[in-house]
């Protein structure tokens, strides 16, 4: 049986939710794509990702594959936050959506920073946009899942 005090407090916790998912940092702007790669840990190309708080950057020439390349062939972040594995399109949301411009980012340590709009994308929370630049939606986020002790798949599944 609920008390009014959890059921005040069940309709605060709605509430935030309702609120945060719809706010417009939530929209995803980038178009679906093509991706579709698994990283091996043991190419010395991704050593760097075992560490938690590295990324690399995986392009179109790195699998000679276009299924990894993102949008606009700008190319995917992969971060390693030290709990999970992190994929993000590296597409300035920000530029597309109001100027309809592909605009790559570059990472800078944990943030990846758009060189046009100067946007900073957290990359330990999802590539949320900080206060730092007029951005005010995420990086487009893919999936990504451990197969194994080696590999790391990263795929969209809205393509």
């Amino acid at each position: 049986m609920h008390t009014s005090g959890s059921k005040i407090a069940i309709l605060f916790l709605l509430s935030i939710f309702m609120a945060s998912s719809s706010c417009g940092k939530y929209e995803n702007v980038i178009p679906d794509t093509c991706v579709d790669f698994t990283i091996n840990f043991g190419d010395p190309e991704f050593f760097n990702l075992l560490a938690a708080g590295n990324s690399v950057v995986v392009t179109k020439s790195t699998f000679n594959n276009l299924c990894s390349a993102g949008f606009g062939d700008n190319g995917i972040i992969v971060y390693n936050s030290g709990e999970d594995y992190y994929a993000y399109d590296r597409t300035c949301p920000y530029c597309y959506k109001v100027g309809g411009l592909s605009i790559a980012v570059v990472i800078d340590g944990i943030y990846a920073v758009c060189p046009e709009c100067k946007t900073n994308y957290a990359l330990p929370s999802f590539g949320t946009p900080t206060k730092a630049g007029p951005g005010q939606y995420m990086l487009k986020n893919y999936r990504t899942r451990l197969e194994g002790y080696n590999n790391l798949r990263v795929w969209n599944p809205g393509y």
